[in-house]
């Protein structure tokens, strides 16, 4: 089995175990990535009666080619349970998101959300925080130079999200990205996110502090483990 299969096996037991979370007649927090597509099939393959806020325009398409009812997001305040995946969680399940570009949206839908499931494979938990993986920011593009300079005055490295031809990323919000990269690791995040938060500009950072209850990590051989906040120490 060569490494793209062992991940893909990886995702696919971390989105079906997340997928036995689900109970009928949920509204549910759908969203965005590889792992997450798993979820989805997972779900749709269960026929229950749900329905979902997608994260992003692609999850929303995949529901709708899978017959996974939509909800109007400005009409919901309240689900039942989120899923989504991280670029990187720590231990206690303090997430780092925005690889795929959606952090703004699975934001305010893991907030809305009573449980907020993490779904990834074992490579994503991390001592610390912005160690290996940059830290997605969502910024207004007229404020891009302002949160730049700003972020470098605070010893930060960032970098304007690119498409492969050289075109400046948008996200489905129209905004940008900036991915930070921490010389020195994120050594507080809860601060780092207010903080990041204060810059005129900023719309939202991928940092995710206090949300997630659970982390669902799939292995190759389709074995699941399952994480609680170290803090806690309480699965539910």
């Amino acid at each position: 089995m060569n490494d793209l299969q062992t991940s893909d096996e990886s995702k696919r037991a971390a989105g079906s175990a997340a997928a036995d979370l689900v109970e009928d007649g949920m509204r549910l927090g759908l969203g965005t990535g590889s792992t997450v597509r798993w979820f989805l099939e997972a779900l749709a393959a269960r026929r229950l009666d749900v329905a979902g806020v997608p994260t992003s325009e692609d999850t929303a398409d995949r529901c709708r080619a899978l017959g996974i009812e939509l909800l109007d997001p400005a009409s919901v305040v309240h689900l039942d349970l989120a899923v989504d995946g991280a670029d990187e969680f720590d231990a206690e399940l303090t997430a780092t998101k925005g690889g795929g570009g959606a952090l703004l949206r699975e934001k305010v839908v893991a907030s809305m959300a009573e449980r907020f499931v993490l779904i990834a494979t074992p490579d994503k938990a991390v001592d610390r925080l912005g160690d290996t993986y940059p830290l997605p920011i969502e910024v207004v593009p007229f404020a891009l130079g302002l949160v730049m300079h700003t972020l470098r005055e605070r010893g930060v490295h960032p970098t304007e999200r690119r498409l492969p031809d050289g075109s400046p990323y948008r996200t489905d919000n129209g905004n940008t990205i900036v991915d930070a990269h921490y010389p020195a690791g994120i050594e507080d995040p809860a601060l780092t996110e207010v903080s990041l938060s204060l810059i005129p500009g900023v719309v939202a950072n991928g940092l995710f502090v206090e949300l997630a209850t659970l982390a669902v990590l799939g292995h190759a051989d389709g074995h699941v483990e399952h994480r609680v906040p170290a803090l806690t120490n309480d699965p539910s």
